[in-house]
């Protein structure tokens, strides 16, 4: 599983402290074993997080 992560500003946090946080707090093999931060995540037109966009990115 992979994580795409937009942080609020001013905010700083690294792949390792993420997935250690998250690994604390549900199972092991639902963490994300990869994690990318980005600026801005795809939205549509009314605002909703387009998530086939982030899919095809990361499975083709």
């Amino acid at each position: 599983m992979h994580a795409v992560v937009v942080l609020v500003p001013g905010a700083s946090v690294t792949p390792e402290e993420l997935r250690d946080y998250v690994g604390e707090r549900i199972a092991r093999y639902k963490a994300p074993r990869t994690v990318e931060f980005i600026d801005q995540m795809p939205l549509s037109p009314v605002g909703k997080i387009l998530k086939r966009t982030l899919r095809d990115a990361y499975t083709s």
